[in-house]
């Protein structure tokens, strides 16, 4: 008997009565089935907690909060320095406790003691403990050895040639094979890690997840040449990354295959097949003239794969070939043999998070009794632009609605939207896909950006786009805007260097609108707000879990065109903003970085609590914030040496770059961990970094012997 046995409909004590009893009910009005229905419902409630106490007694099927219950029975300890795990009382306290106390680890337990001692054990640990995949290291492997001639060791290594270009590939990282000397610092070292020692172990980590991008259109490069064109739809260099097979055995230490590393040229040369194919880390499909998408029958054979480094474009393809670059994430092909039609790749990208959009699953919320309108790229030249008109056709019969891309294409398409009181649509993309709707010129005299209009009223989703060309234009009486899994590229488009097209221009434009902007989980340029907005009320800016990128830390990010202060009330919690936030009033900053001057006009309204703020900034009561607690506890004279000490560094700050808004490991711990709950501030919060880190270098002192100093190594 499952839960789902034990749950039947509200009238199942009512069918049990005899006939008689309820025709005699049903005679009366049905005053009994009512009440046996209530009942019934308490009762299911009390059967899904008795089942629910029944699951609580495996660790694979147990509630969240049930986990470290069951860790302590067999002696499992959260490490202190972690945090402590708790009953959570909303999600982010859930989540945060899956990292205080892992259920895969709990789960494992047993089986990693038993293993304790041995090197495979330490990259179980990583995968379980921390989320992420990770490779031991003996760090002694890699010192010079004086050999007894009587008895040579040919696997110890020499010294490094030079003229080996795949070793020198190599040098530095977590596959380093070159001969070293005794470095006697530790490797877990605060200032500088010491990584060749006879007691020292090496955790090499990967934290930027790996994200496929299926089947998607390739982008000429036709201002560099014929035949020549980038993996990323946008145009820029990208590298590609391994879409990660498991190892053979719990025994083996992983490989390059076996983990999210970006794909060398000489690694891709070597093995073509192992990263080349259906189902594996890129595929490439080149269209004819009659081709209208990818298929077996023009798919590039692995044999046809050449690898090369096409920085400059210089190299020239063979006749038959095509050329890949999976360090620069562009191909070429032949002069003699350009591409008929479209070319159409498979690759994988690396980021942070699940943010603005991608293949990855997401709950999908829409209003109730909506009608849905399912688009694919094979229903015309502009098929959403025709839901949207088959829509409001039959707007009168169904005032809310839901336009559903069906798949990850490319959508060249210039949309106006009209909503009244009372109407609602979402457009969005199916979960697991991510389309591209190219906002396209129709009209060279101005630009054509993705217009939403309110009469009175109405609600606007748009959810799981890449949005380039052109920004968002909200305008006239519209309820509330929710921008969700959606990237609006930062400059609209980017160059093959990931700088900015454009880079002043806003991505949202709000010209008269007077209800309320929510941005969850996304990616955005700059807000800007219109300069002449005279109203009684200022618009309510709620942005969470996001980057607002406005180019460079001077251009306002929340304001208006020319600098001045946007009438508009901002929330802003656990999001990285660059660049300058000029508005009414910020009625909560929370966990967030802010990279550019904040100044409010109402300081008396709102506060910011464990946030950066740059020093000059206007605003309201600041709560343990950056650099203010640094400046406070400084010595005299040392000041503004804190203050530099804290400012965030990050891996990247341009859109399109694996490490976008990932704080850099030399990033001050004040910000690593300077959030409310000993998090990172910034749009990545959710990621608990800093717990894993904590938790993953707590158990490496457990499973190792006394004398080896073993240490976590972030390889991204």
């Amino acid at each position: 008997m499952t839960m789902a046995d034990s749950t039947k409909t509200s009238d199942r004590l009512f069918d049990l009565l005899p006939a008689i009893h309820r025709l005699r009910d049903a005679e009366q009005g049905g005053p009994l089935r009512a009440l046996l229905a209530v009942i019934g419902r308490q009762v299911e409630l009390v059967e899904r907690d008795v089942w629910q106490l029944y699951d609580n007694w495996f660790i694979e099927t147990c509630a969240d909060w049930v986990v470290p219950y069951i860790g302590e029975l067999i002696g499992y300890a959260p490490i202190a320095s972690a945090g402590r795990a708790g009953e959570p009382r909303g999600s982010e306290a859930a989540l945060r406790n899956r990292y205080l106390a892992p259920r895969r680890e709990v789960a494992n337990t047993i089986g990693l003691r038993r293993r304790r001692g041995t090197l495979a054990v330490l990259e179980l640990l990583a995968n379980d403990g921390a989320g992420w995949p990770g490779r031991a290291v003996e760090l002694y492997r890699a010192l010079v050895v004086a050999q007894n001639v009587k008895f040579v060791h040919p696997r110890r290594l020499a010294s490094a040639s030079v003229r080996d270009a795949n070793l020198m590939d190599l040098v530095g990282g977590p596959f380093d094979r070159t001969a070293r000397s005794v470095d006697v610092r530790r490797p877990g070292s605060s200032r500088t890690r010491g990584l060749a020692n006879i007691p020292s172990v090496a955790l090499w980590t990967w934290r930027l997840g790996v994200y496929p991008i299926t089947a998607s259109l390739a982008r000429a490069r036709e201002e560099d040449g014929d035949g020549l064109y980038t993996f990323s739809v946008l145009g820029n260099d990208a590298p590609l990354f391994t879409h990660a097979t498991p190892e053979a055995s719990p025994t083996q230490i992983a490989a390059e295959p076996n983990l999210p590393t970006p794909i060398r040229r000489r690694a891709l040369e070597a093995t073509v097949g192992t990263y080349y194919g259906s189902s594996r880390s890129l595929r490439i499909w080149k269209g004819s003239v009659d081709d209208t998408g990818p298929s077996e029958a023009n798919a590039i054979p692995a044999s046809a794969v050449r690898v090369a480094d096409l920085a400059g474009w210089y190299y020239e393809p063979e006749e038959g070939t095509v050329v890949v670059d999976p360090v620069l994430g562009r191909l070429a092909f032949p002069e003699r043999e350009l591409p008929e039609g479209d070319v159409w790749v498979t690759y994988h990208y690396g980021f942070s998070a699940s943010m603005g959009g991608g293949e990855y699953r997401r709950v999908t919320q829409q209003a109730p009794g909506a009608k849905v309108y399912r688009i694919t790229r094979d229903d015309g030249e502009t098929p959403i632009a025709d839901a949207l008109a088959r829509w409001e056709a039959e707007r009168a019969e169904f005032p809310r609605a839901v336009l559903e891309v069906a798949d990850g294409g490319f959508y060249a398409e210039g949309l106006e939207v009209q909503l009244a009181a009372g109407e609602s649509l979402h457009l969005r993309a199916v979960s697991g896909a991510r389309p591209v709707l190219n906002l396209e010129d129709r009209r060279p005299a101005r630009a054509d950006p993705l217009v939403v209009r309110g009469d009175g009223g109405g609600r606007f989703t748009l959810e799981g786009f890449l949005v380039i060309g052109r920004g968002l234009r909200l305008e006239g009486e519209l309820d509330c805007v929710t921008i969700r899994h959606t990237t609006l590229v930062p400059g609209w488009e980017i160059t093959c260097d990931c700088e900015p097209c454009n880079p002043t221009e806003p991505s949202i434009s709000i010209r008269g609108m007077r209800g309320r902007l929510r941005v969850r989980h996304s990616i955005i340029g700059a807000i800007h707000v219109a300069e002449d907005e005279v109203r009684s009320d200022p618009i309510e800016m709620d942005v969470r879990d996001s980057i607002i990128d406005a180019t460079s830390r001077e251009h306002p990010a929340v304001g208006t065109q020319r600098a001045g202060t946007a009438h508009a009330v901002v929330t802003i919690i656990r999001s990285t903003v660059i660049g300058t936030v000029w508005t009414h009033a910020v009625s909560l900053g929370e966990n967030s970085i802010f990279l550019g001057d904040v100044r409010v006009a109402r300081r008396q309204v709102g506060c910011l609590r464990f946030c950066f703020v740059p020093d000059g900034s206007r605003t309201a009561r600041r709560h343990h914030c950056q650099p203010d607690l640094v400046r406070v506890s400084a010595l005299a004279g040392e000041a503004d040496d804190e203050a530099c000490r804290v400012w965030p560094r990050f891996t990247a700050l341009r859109y399109g770059q694996p490490g976008y808004c990932q704080l850099a490991d030399v990033c001050a711990v004040e910000i690593r961990a300077g959030a409310d709950d000993e998090s990172e501030m910034g749009a990545f919060h959710d990621l608990f970094q800093p717990q894993r880190d904590a938790t993953l270098t707590g158990r490496l002192a457990e499973f190792v012997p006394s004398d080896i100093d073993a240490a976590v190594v972030h390889a991204t």
